[in-house]
């Protein structure tokens, strides 16, 4: 029965910690955008590379860079259908 002298005003302290912590976060903008970060993933807005000018010093034709198909590779496997 003396634990509730201690276990009471440790967990009076401990909420209004917990508020003061929430509240210092609502003030600071933590949670005005929860949904943009996960959307701006997705929106992919990558440009085409630019095409290389002829007078490029990097010493690499154009008709020598070659982009791998992924041929022979095993294909990879689509999580959001069930295996069977």
């Amino acid at each position: 029965m003396e634990i509730l002298y201690l276990l009471i005003p440790l967990s009076v302290v401990l909420v209004f910690l917990i508020g003061m912590v929430f509240w210092w976060s609502v003030n600071n903008g933590q949670f005005d955008d929860l949904e943009g970060p996960g959307y701006r993933v997705l929106m992919d807005d990558d440009l085409p590379r630019p095409e290389r000018a002829a007078d490029d010093d990097s010493g690499v034709d154009a008709e020598e860079i070659t982009v791998d198909s992924g041929a022979g590779k095993a294909p990879r496997p689509n999580h959001y259908e069930p295996l069977k």
